[in-house]
């Protein structure tokens, strides 16, 4: 996979990162709405293609975004790949779908990356869990020790499952220097501390700070993360008010350390 162009480095200095549950854009804005709507994940909604193109709009400002909960292109989603429909549609270069649980033609669920950055290396990873269907994207965007690696994750449910899931990813991030995970963790900062104290002791990933994104209507619990090495610094965090799913997109500006800055823009030899 080839690497991003040349670049000066000064020009990378800040990328513009989201994390977004997208819940195959099913507009969800009452818990009721859980059952009555319940049969859009499973049958083709008229009004979700207007919804993707809203979306769309809203993207368009970002440079690297995870995606949760869109499908692939199946019956559901009206046979529309959605990671590749927003991708064009907010004019990203480069789009990435990991496929979690195919069921054939009714339902592609899956994770996605959108990046305005072309990453040197794509890996799928299968999250370890009591039901399949958990799974990580990792971009690594430059070459050597000071790459950027973005992961976009989509944790279990079960505190169980997810702590498994915790160190599967731990023991790949150990060793990396500038690290980003963001997704829907299914956990709120006080349950990451608390019930999964080994991942936060071993790491050293801060959290940019903590906001509500669920339920997206009257948000109350912070599930969604974006979680940076130390190396990068944050500024700019803030959730969205975007009433496309069940959650709400959270973003933020990182600031890359000089050395990183280089990794990105040096041209690669592969």
């Amino acid at each position: 996979m080839s690497s991003i162009r040349a670049t000066p480095a000064a020009a990378l200095a800040t990328l513009r990162l989201m994390t977004f549950n997208l819940q195959v854009g099913i507009q969800t804005s009452a818990y009721h709405h859980y059952l009555t709507r319940s049969w859009q994940h499973l049958l083709p909604h008229p009004t979700r293609q207007r919804r993707l193109d809203a979306m769309g709009d809203v993207l368009r400002s970002f440079d690297i975004i995870g995606l949760q909960e869109v499908d692939g292109g199946s019956f559901r989603s009206g046979n529309v790949n959605q990671v590749e429909y927003l991708a064009h549609r907010a004019g990203f270069p480069h789009h990435y779908k990991q496929l979690n649980r195919n069921l054939g033609r009714l339902a592609q669920h899956s994770n996605g990356l959108l990046s305005r950055l072309i990453p040197e290396r794509i890996e799928e990873h299968r999250l370890p869990g009591t039901l399949p269907g958990r799974g990580a994207i990792h971009a690594r965007f430059g070459s050597g020790p000071d790459a950027l690696h973005v992961f976009v994750v989509h944790l279990a449910l079960s505190h169980r499952s997810r702590a498994r899931q915790f160190d599967y990813l731990g023991e790949i991030i150990t060793p990396l220097s500038h690290v980003v995970v963001m997704g829907d963790l299914n956990c709120t900062p006080d349950q990451l501390h608390s019930r999964h104290s080994s991942f936060c002791t071993a790491l050293p990933l801060k959290p940019a700070r903590p906001l509500l994104s669920y339920p997206s209507w009257q948000p109350s619990r912070a599930l969604d993360h974006i979680l940076l090495s130390s190396s990068l610094e944050a500024d700019n965090l803030q959730v969205l008010d975007q009433l496309y799913s069940d959650h709400l997109p959270i973003a933020v500006d990182i600031h890359l350390p000089a050395a990183c800055r280089r990794a990105l823009a040096r041209p690669s030899d592969q």
